[in-house]
């Protein structure tokens, strides 16, 4: 084995190392963005449940008991590594951050103001790039981590007259991919979790702008093999896995989670 890699390898392990004794010891440090309600409320809770030290972060009160909350607007940057440098300074570590924070404007290009474009970019990709970046600087000083970004679907299979969405989320995978490959040396893993429709508020938006909603949405539960759609406590199961030690290997790739929605072919059936 060449030398370089070798001694690579051994400092990468030991970080691994490290992150597993802190999981079993006093537990990890995990920041969860957009933890006030739905798919972010339930990791929060999952995460706290498991034992694990929970700094929630959202601009509305999160209600997750055991967890620490900090109001934050994910799309200032001194707002976001402010929150981390205070959790460096009380903890001595951050294991684990879940980028979660989203919004969605429902309309075309042709209908999409600027107003509309800067709002869904700035929480949906600013947002997670501060995050990111906060994290990234924190990990690689300390001894590693995890970075979990909550992308969507619609990153590769478009949501009608959601247009502005749908780029965002495209750009969450290309920022993880991105975080995998110039920092996996440094001991942190970055992925993401593509989830297809989960019965959160931002999906009954959705479902609302059809003429007929009720019809619209037992459309979409019909095109979902499983025969349901998502619930938060589902994506929360895979980012549990996705942040634990048993997923070491899981790096620069986009998790899909849809119910096998996305497998059909849309002829047939």
């Amino acid at each position: 084995m060449d030398s370089t890699i070798g001694a690579m390898e051994t400092d990468i392990e030991t970080k691994t190392q490290t992150q597993t004794q802190a999981g079993q010891g006093v537990g990890r440090v995990v920041i969860v963005t957009g933890a006030s309600s739905g798919i972010g409320q339930a990791i929060a809770e999952r995460f706290v449940n498991d034992g694990d030290l929970i700094v929630a972060l959202s601009r509305s009160e999160c209600s997750v008991d055991g967890a620490e909350w900090r109001q934050c607007d994910v799309s200032s940057s001194a707002e976001v590594d402010s929150v981390v440098a205070d959790v460096i300074e009380r903890y001595g570590q951050l294991d684990v951050l879940i980028n979660n924070a989203g919004v969605q404007v429902e309309k075309s290009i042709a209908d999409t103001t600027d107003a509309d474009y800067d709002l869904v970019m700035n929480v949906n990709v600013r947002g997670v790039f501060n995050g990111t970046r906060a994290a990234v600087r924190a990990m690689r000083d300390g001894d590693g981590g995890v970075i979990i970004n909550i992308g969507s679907t619609a990153a590769t299979h478009a949501d009608h007259g959601m247009a502005v969405y749908n780029a965002s989320k495209g750009a969450v995978q290309a920022l993880t991919r991105a975080v995998a490959i110039d920092h996996g040396r440094d001991g942190i893993r970055c992925v993401t979790v593509a989830p297809g429709w989960v019965s959160t508020a931002l999906a009954d938006a959705a479902f609302d702008l059809a003429d007929n909603p009720d019809e619209a949405r037992a459309t979409a539960v019909a095109g979902h093999p499983v025969g349901r759609l998502g619930r938060p406590e589902d994506v929360a199961g895979l980012v549990a896995w996705l942040a634990s030690t048993e997923a070491g290997y899981a790096s620069g790739s986009v998790f899909t989670l849809d119910g096998g929605a996305m497998a059909a072919s849309p002829i047939g059936g």
